[in-house]
């Protein structure tokens, strides 16, 4: 219980970038990656009122963590939830509350923090908009 809340007061902080170097290019703030990323993808179909789930490993100590629901459809503009939590015994995904967020389709990550080592769920829900299953691809970008 512990490692899920502490995964949810860690999710809640969102990533931002800004220059203000007045570097043209917009490269001055990169810095080298400290560890090789992975990027896993899921894809599924969620029904009226349902959710999905898939399960993803993180190794090392902190880590970085980024959440994307990268295609949601039809219809493409539909909004869906999406919790990041600990796999349960029963197969569920357990999210705590900080670790959710509702989101369109895109490419830029939607939700980020740092987590420990160990096994995490990603979940994509219907939020009541939903009238007909939904497919989605969601990626989790972690090191």
């Amino acid at each position: 219980m512990t490692r899920a809340l502490l995964l949810a007061a860690l999710m809640v902080c969102t990533a931002a970038c800004s220059n203000n170097t007045g570097d043209t290019t917009g490269l001055s703030g990169l810095t080298a990656p400290t560890a090789a990323q992975t990027v896993d993808s899921f894809s599924g179909t969620v029904a009226v009122s349902g959710r999905d789930a898939h399960t993803f490993t993180v190794v090392g100590g902190s880590q970085p963590l980024l959440v994307t629901l990268t295609a949601a459809g039809p219809p493409t503009s539909i909004f869906m939830g999406v919790g990041v939590g600990v796999p349960a015994t029963d197969g569920s995904c357990s999210v705590g509350s900080g670790a959710v967020f509702l989101a369109q389709a895109g490419m830029t990550g939607q939700l980020s923090g740092a987590v420990p080592a160990g096994s995490y769920c990603v979940v994509v829900f219907d939020i009541g908009n939903q009238t007909a299953p939904v497919d989605y691809t969601v990626t989790v970008a972690h090191a």
